[in-house]
């Protein structure tokens, strides 16, 4: 690391996540964000974002969130009883369906999205024909809704991910170094993160012993 780093020029477009931080795009997501960026001119209602866990699919749902003034809820609250509460909010998200419980109440609140133009939008780790489902119905109505999947991040994404998470923490770092981590690091975006995290941890940590040893000679050095 370095106080003078070269500077690093990404083509990666910018997309505002509604003024709470940006979502880079790349070949890996753009799919996933053209689906966002189609809504309301779904054909359906509903659609599905499928994606590992830390790929972007929560930060997309939240755009469109923002967007629609949509209420969340994790796939294994959602109940039969509890439909109509969930539905009267217009607009959903179901996030995490593979945890699904109940599978009777998510074929219901799909049906939902025609009879009352529901706008559901649901997350998964695991393609819609590749989910555990028992209900015939509801695996139909699955395969059948808008799809886009985020596939692991290349090697721009993940490369503007560092650097921007690096400066997010006002840490300035050589292009060498991003380089480095690239090529030896697990190929997602919550493993940038963890190594952001403890980067940050290790430097603070560093300060502080620092601190501390100034702060002892000057004490050894007055008396």
């Amino acid at each position: 690391m370095s106080n003078t780093p070269e500077q690093l020029v990404f083509e990666l477009p910018h997309r505002a996540a509604m003024g709470l931080e940006d979502f880079l795009v790349s070949e890996s997501n753009a799919a996933a964000v053209a689906l966002v960026d189609r809504w309301p001119d779904w054909p359906v209602g509903a659609a599905i974002l499928v994606g590992p866990t830390g790929s972007g699919k929560t930060h997309l749902a939240n755009v469109w969130q923002l967007r629609t003034a949509a209420t969340s809820y994790p796939a294994p609250v959602l109940s039969r009883d509890g439909v109509p509460a969930v539905a009267s909010a217009g607009a959903v998200i179901i996030e995490d369906i593979q945890t699904l419980v109940d599978e009777a109440a998510l074929f219901h609140l799909l049906n939902l999205v025609r009879e009352q133009r529901l706008q559901v939008l649901l997350t998964t780790d695991t393609a819609p024909g590749d989910l555990c489902v028992g209900l015939p119905d509801l695996r139909s109505r699955l395969k059948a809704l808008p799809m886009a999947s985020i596939e692991a991040p290349d090697d721009a994404l993940l490369r503007a991910v560092l650097v921007k998470l690096f400066a997010d923490r006002q840490l300035s770092v050589e292009p060498h170094v991003i380089d480095y981590v690239l090529v030896r690091m697990e190929r997602s975006m919550s493993a940038a993160e963890r190594f952001v995290t403890e980067a940050d941890r290790r430097r603070s940590a560093s300060v502080t012993n620092r601190s501390a040893a100034d702060i002892d000679r000057s004490i050894r050095t007055r008396t």
